[in-house]
């Protein structure tokens, strides 16, 4: 094997490992953070450590957040658009992780059917819209006209137009009537996506993530690239900004991403009354009744 290849190899290896890191960001709490299972050497161990610290801290402020949201009735969208692979599902899953699902939900709509494709073209995309006190997240968006459409030929030239000439009033009619609308790109390069799409292709866990249409949009690279910038270009208005995300290093995008939205939301932290557990009830006529062995799931572990 050439060192190239190993180079390559070693790469796929450490995004695999921040894939598996998923599972111990659940888990993790301040007491543990030296517990963390691994042989790599010890500076990389050490950053570990200090990407689990700071994204619980930046958690516990989402929860602040969400707090205020509630408590204020604020209403949020925030859009996550990027090339395939390029780590928004990564952000919204450390966004929501320990977040209430009934305030703060995602939406990641499938492919349009056939009746919602004669219909006005936002008109899917309202009924997700937040109520007050509430967060909605959009994986992907109503911006995959002006991405994945174009460039695989799924809307028409006036379609494509039409868009443009749509999107930015669409948006500032949102934030007319009181929602925040909230806009991130996710940047990667070209040698960092075939990385990862390499990740996925040998990792059996990460295989579903792979589709046809993510495989095309890889040999159509750079006609991705001109629709982005002429996305860009055309909606980026002061009513409801690009802001780009730098994630060729997924983890910094994580913590980058997170610190720079709770930047955009003017939260305070919510006072609340201290809470008291109640005492629990005692009858002396309460007698449990005992759980039929047959309806009792195995304890195979």
């Amino acid at each position: 094997m050439s060192d190239i290849d190993d180079e390559l190899v070693k790469r796929i290896h450490r995004d695999l490992q921040d894939d598996y890191d998923e599972e111990l960001e659940l888990e993790l709490e301040d007491r543990n953070y030296g517990e963390m299972p691994g042989d790599e050497p010890a500076g990389a161990r050490s950053e570990r450590q200090r990407y689990f610290r700071e994204l619980i801290r930046l958690q516990s402020e989402l929860v602040k957040l969400q707090d205020w949201v509630q408590h204020s009735g604020h209403k949020v969208v925030i859009l996550f658009e990027g090339r395939d692979a390029a780590g928004k599902g990564g952000v919204i899953k450390r966004i929501t992780q320990r977040l209430n699902p009934r305030v703060c939900r995602v939406a990641a709509l499938p492919a349009p059917n056939d009746r919602e494709r004669t219909q006005w073209y936002f008109q899917r995309y309202v009924s997700h819209l937040p109520a007050a006190g509430e967060i909605v997240l959009f994986d992907r968006s109503w911006y995959n006209r002006a991405g994945v459409e174009r460039v695989m030929g799924f809307c028409t030239d006036e379609q494509y137009e039409e868009f443009f000439r749509s999107a930015p009033e669409f948006e500032r009619m949102l934030v007319r009537s009181g929602i925040q609308v909230i806009k991130y790109w996710f940047s990667i390069s070209d040698d960092e996506q075939r990385v990862r799409f390499l990740g996925r292709i040998h990792d059996p866990l990460k295989q579903w993530k792979l589709s046809p249409m993510d495989l095309e949009s890889r040999r159509r690279w750079e006609a991705y690239t001109t629709a982005k910038e002429v996305m860009l270009e055309r909606t980026h208005i002061p009513e409801s900004p690009w802001w780009i995300v730098k994630a060729d290093d997924k983890k910094r995008a994580r913590l980058n991403c997170i610190h720079h939205l709770l930047g955009q939301i003017p939260y305070q932290e919510v006072p609340h009354a201290d809470i008291e557990l109640p005492a629990r009830e005692r009858r002396e006529d309460y007698i449990r009744n005992p759980v039929p062995d047959d309806i009792v799931v195995p304890e195979v572990y």
